[in-house]
């Protein structure tokens, strides 16, 4: 295939904040990061969207503007959200409309979601121009209200039954109309396997890990000592009802009631941040939380340093990239035992039954406590990340593999 013969557009239409990052985000920003020297790579965006990949050295890519900041002060809110759905997703429609042209080459067009702004947009290309190859990303399935996994309880349980109905007719167009579909976890696959798209035309994507700075690091004599990290265990991730976030508070608790000095860094942003420091207060755990943020690069990588093992508490998941950049550090990872994580995680991860927060206690206190079993599991975890999920092998086999379909 000749460099640069195939174009492609990324419709990144439906960001809602500059700060923060998605595991959808990070998937799209890594595949561009290590397309763009083999295709001709242009991305539809938001002015939120364009910010995040100019921090992240996309700077040289083709942008064309989708719509401006709606400059929201808690992006978070569900008004915020259907604002932004409403206003992204009407101004999407627009720029395809009035832009017709630049489809008539029958270039790829990736959706890098299954929010409407992101997918409705490339829907529309394609029915425009049957000739593209619609790539659909689509990377979390709802739970349905009255399943008992669902992480929507209480006071989010409308906020969940908004998102699994507003899914049902994404899922239906992504599945009859999409020419590929990227997803994360080897359990959804299935779900997408028609007479019409067979099981090579969906791609399991999981997502990757740049380990540049953590190989350096681990190769250097600088290491901190496991017994001079400020950390005993860090957490990484969208503060969320599906991350677990609240359930790793009633976890910490149990922890700190065996081990008082025992310390966690938490970085992340998202709806729950409120509720975490709530939760902080109730149980006097301000001495023993450190809330950052949304952290990146060199200030991230810091905490990774100093922190010696990696919590991954989602109740709820497709798989999850956050705890895997924390392994490639050599940390340790402890998770519940869900199902989309036997395949992502199948070694440098404790995987704990579900619910069992008494246990995963229990393996935090153990794993702290045993040098060796502690040893053996950090090798696992590095070993997996270098092994199978260096973002540029993972972007690179993607792209091959979509080269070898584009038929």
């Amino acid at each position: 295939m000749s460099k640069k013969l195939i174009e492609c557009f990324f419709i990144a239409n439906n960001n809602i904040g500059d700060s923060g990052l998605s595991g959808g985000c990070r998937i799209f920003i890594e595949l561009a990061r290590y397309w763009k020297e083999s295709i001709n790579l242009k991305m539809i965006a938001t002015e939120e969207a364009i910010t995040v990949c100019k921090n992240y050295g996309l700077g040289d890519l083709v942008f064309y503007k989708s719509s401006n900041k709606l400059g929201f002060k808690n992006v978070f809110s569900l008004y915020a959200v259907f604002i932004n759905l409403f206003k992204k997703l009407t101004n999407g429609i627009i720029f395809v409309l009035k832009n017709r042209v630049l489809f008539k080459n029958n270039p790829w067009v990736y959706s890098v979601s299954d929010f409407y702004p992101d997918l409705i947009p490339a829907f529309l290309i394609k029915l425009i121009n049957p000739k593209i190859r619609w790539i659909a990303g689509y990377y979390l399935f709802a739970p349905a209200p009255w399943d008992k996994e669902s992480p929507y309880k209480g006071k989010d349980a409308i906020r969940g039954f908004l998102y699994w109905i507003s899914q049902r007719p994404t899922y239906w167009i992504v599945k009859n109309f999409a020419d590929i579909v990227f997803v994360t976890s080897e359990p959804d696959r299935n779900k997408f396997v028609t007479k019409r798209r067979k099981e090579n035309d969906i791609f399991v994507i999981r997502g990757g890990v740049n380990i540049e700075a953590s190989t350096e690091y681990l190769n250097g004599k600088s290491i901190i000592s496991i017994a001079d990290r400020k950390y005993d265990c860090c957490f990484i991730g969208r503060f969320h009802q599906q991350k677990g976030v609240l359930v790793l508070m009633e976890i910490w608790k149990k922890v700190i009631a065996k081990l008082p000095k025992a310390k966690l860094a938490m970085i992340g942003n998202g709806p729950l941040e409120v509720d975490v420091q709530n939760k902080i207060d109730e149980y006097g755990l301000n001495q023993s939380v450190a809330l950052f943020g949304f952290l990146d690069g060199d200030k991230k990588n810091d905490i990774f340093k100093q922190s010696k093992i990696v919590l991954h508490p989602a109740t709820y998941d497709s798989g999850g990239m956050a705890a895997a950049e924390a392994m490639a550090w050599a940390l340790p990872g402890i998770s519940f035992d869900l199902e989309a994580l036997k395949t992502y995680y199948p070694q440098g991860m404790i995987k704990v039954p579900k619910d069992d927060y008494n246990y995963f206690a229990e393996q935090i206190i153990k794993v702290l406590a045993d040098p060796a079993y502690y040893r053996t599991i950090s090798q696992e975890a590095r070993d997996l990340i270098v092994n199978q999920w260096s973002w540029e092998k993972r972007a690179q086999l993607i792209l091959e593999g979509l080269l070898n379909n584009n038929g």
